[in-house]
């Protein structure tokens, strides 16, 4: 055999294209940046835009799940948001002026305005807003306070 058959072309190989990788690109470009779900750090003055809770009530803001897990995998809208109504734990935003007054049945306040709260899955009233939803409870309807809402197990 001679060297002429045996030595390789010193051609550069080509590059593998992926197209439907570029694609998605240029589409990430063109998106609009996803709004961010309301939470305790960035609901900063949509506070005062929200309704004052009249009576015994409490306005709260349900715990926001993460959108993606410790591996990687990115959850659907539908999931987060199934996971949004059946939450567990809430920020207290405002409390009315008539929560925990009755002093026969509470003694003392079992929350105040900055604590995360537990409720049942399903408890209050419901108020979409823009970002996400507040929920207005009951003041007897407070489960218990917790220091980190990251700490309750979620099922998404």
């Amino acid at each position: 055999m001679s060297k002429e058959t045996l030595s390789t072309s010193e051609k550069e190989v080509p590059k593998i294209k992926l197209g439907l990788e570029e694609k998605y690109k240029e589409e990430e470009k063109k998106l609009p940046p996803e709004p961010e779900p309301l939470s305790p750090d960035n609901i900063g003055d949509t506070v005062d835009e929200l309704p004052e809770p009249s009576g015994y009530r409490l306005l709260v803001l349900p715990f926001t799940p993460k959108t993606k897990t410790k591996g990687g995998i990115l959850f659907s809208q539908e999931t987060l948001d199934k996971a949004r109504i059946a939450t567990t734990c809430g920020y207290v935003l405002k409390m009315g002026d008539l929560a925990y007054k009755d002093k026969e049945k509470f003694g003392k306040p079992w929350c105040k305005v900055g604590d995360w709260v537990i409720f049942a899955r399903y408890a209050g009233s419901r108020l979409p807003i823009e970002g996400g939803e507040v929920r207005l409870l009951n003041d007897d309807e407070v489960l218990g306070t917790i220091k980190d809402p990251e700490s309750v197990l979620h099922l998404i």
